[in-house]
């Protein structure tokens, strides 16, 4: 199977799919695809904005996983005008990206943000505290993923399973990094939703 990784990060949703699938990544930043290529040297890394190259590529693969940034979704935003914090515009790249997959992708998808602190404007399936566009369906898992942010670093260092030790990167840049990864059990448990390897619930 083809499958285009976009917004890849060091690759926390990857980490368990294995070796069998023809895997390209897309990463803004080169540092972080470079650490992403040091663990999956046989996947494929395009340093790129990974919003434009969905659109100019989305025909040529069977599984598209996308991760948009979140921080604009946040619920974390309800808490920014009592502290005087600039509100801002929710990034509407997350629902270009949907609607472009819903309409004309033939293949399978998935997007993953957060639970965002407005109602979305598509409606999501919703697991593990976390939302996801998707065209099959991510059956439940006892895998939970909540509270993540308020947990210790070593902990959450350890739950994504990276080691980072050899890259001389300050801890704010270490803490975004893995903060911003998908669980890989979890990664792993939705590609099997997608590839019909999970027993699956009916919609209700």
């Amino acid at each position: 199977m083809k499958i285009l990784n976009l917004y890849a990060g060091i690759g926390g949703n990857r980490k368990l799919w294995g070796f069998n699938h023809e895997i390209i990544a897309v990463e803004y930043k080169q540092e972080i695809a470079d650490i992403y290529h040091d663990f999956f040297p046989n996947d494929k890394i395009v340093v790129a904005d990974a919003h434009q190259y969905l659109l100019d590529h989305y025909k040529e693969y069977d599984f598209i996983w996308s991760s948009p940034p979140c921080p604009t979704h946040s619920r974390f935003n309800l808490i920014q005008e009592p502290q005087g914090m600039k509100i801002r515009y929710p990034d509407m790249a997350l629902y270009q990206e949907i609607i472009l997959l819903q309409k004309w992708f033939k293949g399978q998808y998935c997007v993953e943000n957060v639970v965002t602190y407005y109602k979305p404007l598509i409606v999501p399936q919703e697991v593990n505290n976390h939302y996801y566009w998707a065209n099959f369906l991510i059956s439940p898992t006892n895998k939970t993923t909540r509270h993540i942010r308020r947990q210790k670093h070593d902990e959450r260092l350890d739950r994504v399973g990276f080691d980072l030790k050899k890259y001389k990167f300050n801890r704010v840049f270490e803490k975004q990094i893995i903060n911003n990864c998908v669980e890989p059990e979890l990664g792993l448990h939705i590609m099997n939703c997608a590839l019909g390897l999970q027993r699956q619930k009916p919609l209700l």
